[in-house]
């Protein structure tokens, strides 16, 4: 967690070049460093007898990435989503 970036991202940072030069849809970098770990503990805080099944902690640590997202834009007015009401 030095900050600096990694062979991985560095990797994603070109093809989303490559890939801006196709289409005009704007690309956002998100780190997901700790989202497997934000995953991992939601899944045991919400973990019941019932609901023992093995969770994807990729599909959880996604939904977390995505939710922040949100969070932010719908912070600073770039997000709105159709019905909101605030």
């Amino acid at each position: 967690m030095s900050g600096a970036i990694g062979q991985q991202a560095e990797k994603v940072k070109a093809f989303v070049e490559e890939l801006r030069k196709h289409t005009a849809v704007p690309i956002e970098f998100r780190d997901e460093r700790l989202s497997t770990v934000s995953a991992q503990r939601l899944k045991r805080e919400a973990s019941t007898k019932k609901a023992k099944k093995k969770v994807e902690y990729d599909a959880i640590a996604a939904a977390i990435i995505l939710q922040g997202y949100l969070d932010e834009s719908k912070q600073y007015g770039e997000y709105d989503s159709p019905g909101n009401t605030d």
